[in-house]
């Protein structure tokens, strides 16, 4: 198995480390995303990583981007050794690069994460359980948990630095952004309906996903990671029901464990976190890997850690 990467060091500025991915600024027009192994759960980032998940992450993204005809976006390229040919100085770390690194086009961020949900589950199904609404707007009422809702709903959250995106209503985004919330919500739910359609065929439910977006050249792109198993809810079709939980192809393992070890008052839910046993850590890195595999239809590509 390769090893896990959980931080990386490489000769050009620092923009940002976040909980998964850091970023270089190559120069003014290009920055260097480099998908960790970094897992976090409950707002902590631990201290352990998950084999290939952000091999998963950049691979995926760079896979839909490929797929993705009509909406312009960041990519540059995914391949280690076109970003090495265009940045020599990268060239002694090709390797860890391989499969986890995206050079982009650098955009003007919007300040809002571009939800789409087709099922109410997770924040959206705690929103209705408390308010009978969904992003502000009415739901029928006696709705269960992960039912299909009547149609895919746009319900955007503001972008935040550190904990939990708070989720807003349309109006809100409008009041936020101006005439371009429009545009975003346009897009969003055409790239969900698309990636719908795929999922469907490779047997998966598409339950929610989000998108992020920025302007560049006075033109609106789709930046950040596509409808990957960290930005999207994907369940098994044939093991989906609703009013229960159905089991995502995500952290979904992590998360199940650190909640039973709240519940039994081993762990007060703050950093730093617990150890993840090696079966946790496998399951999650499995569930990456058939994500990949199943939307994709081809295996994983992975590199080397140096």
């Amino acid at each position: 198995m390769t090893p896990p990467v959980s931080a990386t060091s490489l000769p050009l500025p620092v923009l940002r480390r976040g909980k998964v991915r850091d970023v270089y600024e190559v120069d003014a027009d290009r920055v260097l995303l480099v998908a960790t192994d970094r897992v976090s759960a409950f707002d902590v980032v631990l201290d352990q990583a998950i084999p290939y998940k952000g091999a998963v992450l950049t691979q995926l993204t760079a896979w839909w981007l490929g797929q993705i005809r009509d909406v312009p976006h960041h990519m540059i390229t995914a391949d280690a050794s076109q970003i090495v040919a265009m940045v020599p100085s990268l060239a002694p770390h090709r390797e860890m690069l391989q499969g986890r690194a995206m050079l982009s086009r650098r955009a003007n961020v919007f300040p809002i994460e571009c939800v789409v949900r087709a099922y109410l589950s997770g924040s959206g199904w705690k929103d209705y359980l408390a308010t009978g609404k969904l992003a502000g707007e009415p739901l029928p009422a006696g709705m269960l948990e992960s039912a299909a809702l009547p149609e895919p709903r746009f319900t955007p959250a503001t972008k935040a630095e550190s904990g939990h995106d708070e989720n807003i209503s349309r109006a809100e985004m409008s009041n936020r952004l101006g005439p371009v919330a429009g545009r975003l919500e346009g897009l969003s739910l055409e790239l969900f309906r698309f990636g719908s359609r795929v999922a469907a065929n490779a047997g998966l439910i598409l339950a929610d996903t989000k998108f992020e977006f920025g302007e560049r050249d006075g033109q609106v792109i789709l930046i950040d990671e596509v409808m990957t198993p960290d930005s999207s809810r994907f369940w098994a079709r044939d093991s989906y029901r609703a009013g229960t939980t159905p089991p995502s192809f995500d952290k979904q393992p992590l998360r199940d464990y650190l909640q039973r070890l709240r519940n039994e008052g081993k762990w007060n839910g703050e950093a730093p976190g617990p150890h993840i046993p090696p079966d946790v850590v496998s399951a999650m890195s499995n569930r990456y890997l058939e994500a990949f595999r199943r939307l994709t239809g081809s295996s994983l590509s992975t590199g080397n850690a140096t």
